[in-house]
């Protein structure tokens, strides 16, 4: 069941990888990414003893070359002379999508996306030879080669399976199980050989990609999901979905987008889930390849993405979660604000435990129906 996470701790370690950067950076305003995210993510992790100094990396900043094995040197010369200048023109914001709403000018608007790709190829590299890295600062799947799109300045999973493929390993899944499909991730690898993109996302929603029939070239299999899914349906999905498109692929690495907004409080979604469901999928993933690389990705309400984030942690380390959080662990959840909270207290629970209650409920013949065409496509081998 989605509650049974596992607790075997790892023959090999993982390694979670931070930054110093996101902490007191933000989009500005309110902004769906004013809020803080990895900083709190770090502080539970600490508070509940589960972060040792020598389970921690902090993130080096990828320079521009690397940036340019995906994204062209005009948008990074752009970017770079934005976060200089703190403004831009109107040509620019027109070309490169800066200074947009979804992605506006800040102070550390290069800084911070280029930490995050750092941070990203940094676990890239550690996983190489076998192992796990966490980067919950990763995750920006909407980047595209040119411009930036959809909150996400740079694409890290794009530039994550590219240094994997060049590392020598020449199968890599991706799995993306955030609420948006991942446009940028298929635009960029659509057709190419060697990697298998899996991504469960809600229909109907920005960036309206990611259609049922939607191949990306051969190498893509795609699940739009109704508003309001819940847990059971969900199980369905991985059982027979998401794990036999992984197993079949046969995988020398495996990355995991974990976004954190198809949980039932997000606000940029209409989907019903409990935290559960990435902790079940995290822990399913685990022992179909020898490398598994866990990125961030989307999430908007602090405590969702604080508490959904940490616990990615805790099944990556073979950690128990406990039922009630210890007070240490609560004051990190007590501490946070968010503007659409303003002047109400955030329910108990968000505050007290990390573990959502599962959210059970009917399986739909929608959702059926699609599993079984998705596994159609999957036992004739076709593209």
């Amino acid at each position: 069941m989605l509650a049974a996470t596992a607790v075997r701790r790892p023959a090999s370690p993982p390694v979670f990888i931070g930054a110093r950067i996101y902490r007191g950076s933000s989009y500005g305003g309110k902004h769906p990414l004013a809020i803080p995210r990895v900083p709190t993510v770090i502080d539970l992790c600490r508070a509940l003893g589960w972060l040792p100094q020598a389970a921690y990396r902090a993130s080096p900043r990828a320079k521009p070359k690397a940036l340019a094995a995906f994204h062209t040197p005009r948008y990074i010369a752009a970017l770079r002379r934005a976060e200089r200048a703190q403004s831009v023109s109107d040509t620019t914001r027109a070309r490169f999508g800066l200074g947009t709403l979804s992605n506006p000018v800040y102070p550390e608007m290069y800084r911070r996306p280029a930490t995050s790709v750092g941070g990203v190829l940094f676990g890239a590299s550690l996983i190489a030879k076998g192992g796990v890295a966490y980067v919950p600062g990763g995750g920006t799947h909407h980047g595209m080669a040119d411009r930036a799109n959809g909150f996400c300045y740079f694409n890290d999973p794009v530039l994550a399976i590219l240094s994997l493929r060049g590392q020598g390993l020449n199968r890599i899944a991706y799995v993306d199980i955030d609420a948006h499909h991942c446009d940028g991730v298929e635009m960029a690898l659509s057709g190419h050989e060697g990697v298998r993109l899996v991504s469960v996302h809600e229909e109907g929603r920005w960036p309206f990609t990611g259609a049922l029939d939607d191949t990306g070239g051969g190498v893509a299999f795609n699940l739009p999901v109704p508003r309001n899914l819940n847990d059971t349906e969900y199980q369905m999905i991985l059982d027979r979905f998401i794990l036999p498109a992984v197993a079949d692929f046969r995988p020398d690495a495996i990355v995991l987008q974990c976004g954190a907004d198809a949980v039932l409080e997000d606000p940029l979604s209409r989907l019903a889930l409990s935290n559960n469901c990435h902790w079940a999928t995290v822990a399913a993933l685990r022992p179909l390849s020898d490398r598994l690389l866990v990125l961030g990705g989307g999430g908007y309400n602090p405590w969702s993405v604080a508490r959904l984030w940490a616990g990615v942690w805790a099944t990556l380390d073979g950690r128990v979660i406990p039922d009630h959080l210890p007070e240490a662990a609560q004051s990190v959840l007590s501490g946070l604000r968010w503007h659409r909270q303003a002047g109400q207290s955030p329910p108990a629970h968000w505050r007290t435990t990390l573990r959502d209650p599962a959210r059970h409920g009917e399986i739909r013949d929608i959702v059926r129906r699609r599993i079984d065409w998705l596994c159609g496509r999957l036992k004739a081998g076709t593209s």
